[in-house]
């Protein structure tokens, strides 16, 4: 009975914060265009981060993929789509790993640095995966999979490098904040769900 609650208890985190990474690209957007294309500021990887380290990497991943991706389908960013849900399920299984494997954020006995440290590390190593990845994978989805022009796709990859590089900054301190904010209510009122 106790692994059902808890099974629960994290798909109903997994939605929430897919909810909120929706949220978080469509409502706290800034679209930055770039010639017929655009690129965005956004808070949508605050949530893809905070959900891998409330729930793990897979979970974490999987809301900041579904998400995101329904969030692209939704707002003009259809062509992103699949991008989107490759690299959000990759930050957050990133994260995650970093967090709970690595620096054991949730087991205050096996933690290896002070809990902020570690949060702003794992924070860091999903979005620093982000910032490269997502400029040299746009570049070829939209070479090899659209047909975009080579010098176009370096053009837009440039750009979107520079708002993913913001975006990730962003990302990690607020996502810092939110679970450092978090975690300690969450845990006190028993619904920090286990990783």
């Amino acid at each position: 009975m106790k692994n059902s609650t808890f099974s629960t208890r994290k798909i109903v985190f997994a939605s929430l914060l897919a909810a909120l990474c929706y949220i978080g690209f469509s409502y706290f957007r800034i679209d930055i265009p770039v010639g017929s294309e655009k690129t965005a500021f956004h808070l949508g990887n605050v949530f893809c981060v905070l959900a891998a380290l409330l729930i793990g990497g897979f979970w974490g991943g999987m809301s900041g993929a579904i998400g995101m991706t329904i969030a692209d389908l939704t707002t003009g960013y259809v062509t992103s789509a699949p991008k989107t849900f490759l690299l959000k399920l990759l930050i957050g299984l990133i994260t995650g790993f970093v967090a709970h494997k690595v620096l054991h954020i949730g087991k205050e006995e096996d933690r290896k640095l002070p809990l902020p440290v570690s949060t702003v590390l794992s924070c860091t190593a999903g979005m620093a995966f982000n910032v490269i990845a997502d400029p040299v994978v746009g570049y070829f989805y939209k070479t090899y999979i659209l047909g975009v022009p080579q010098s176009v796709a370096s053009i837009w990859a440039k750009m979107g490098a520079i708002t993913t590089l913001v975006n990730a900054v962003v990302a990690v301190i607020v996502a810092s904040l939110f679970y450092l904010a978090l975690r300690p209510a969450l845990k006190h009122a028993n619904l920090l769900p286990p990783v």
